[in-house]
């Protein structure tokens, strides 16, 4: 595996997807194994959501909100429109998504991953379909939508796209690395 430093200027691709009625799925059984549960998160603190931004997005060079001020993060946090989830198990954080509804008849999937020691376990197909019901409870819901890259997982575009999301464009980025990144392994 390659691994690129801290100054390096990366290329990549961000696909944009959509999903504009409720799927037709019901809510997904637990996964075999799990003792945990997906909770929401009450006044999450800006240390906590950095936590798990980390944890979950070391591995994609998840980097952009370490630009931001941590009260520009608590404000975001705080918005009762915003909602952090959290997969707990065994005692640990596994992964987390998050729901930013403040546009009126829009949702936004802001974030969602796994742990590198929770891939391949069976959890992040039951969290993206939670994730995805979760978004619909929601009244008024017209469309949701989520957003990857080709810096995320290997999967996570068919995952998206398997679970009733479809593309709707694609743009070419560029990144100035702030630290060193090897990409994770399929």
């Amino acid at each position: 595996m390659t691994t690129h430093h801290a100054g390096e200027t990366i290329s990549y691709t961000v696909t944009f997807l959509e999903m504009t009625a409720r799927p037709g799925y019901g809510w997904p059984h637990t996964p075999v194994g799990m003792t945990g549960a997906l909770l929401r998160a009450e006044n999450p603190p800006v240390w906590y959501f950095r936590a798990l931004y980390d944890a979950v997005g070391r591995d994609y060079a998840w980097t952009d909100l370490h630009e931001n001020e941590d009260r520009d993060i608590a404000d975001w946090l705080a918005d009762e429109n915003v909602a952090l989830y959290s997969l707990i198990d065994h005692g640990w954080p596994k992964g987390f998504f998050m729901l930013d509804a403040r546009e009126n008849t829009a949702c936004d999937l802001s974030y969602f991953g796994l742990v590198p020691e929770a891939v391949g376990r069976g959890l992040g197909g039951w969290m993206l379909r939670t994730a995805i019901l979760t978004a619909w409870e929601r009244p008024g819901l017209e469309v949701l939508r989520v957003n990857t890259c080709t810096l995320d997982h290997p999967r996570a575009l068919i995952q998206y796209q398997k679970h009733g999301f479809t593309p709707v464009r694609q743009e070419e980025r560029s990144r100035v690395l702030t630290r060193d990144w090897t990409p994770a392994p399929d």
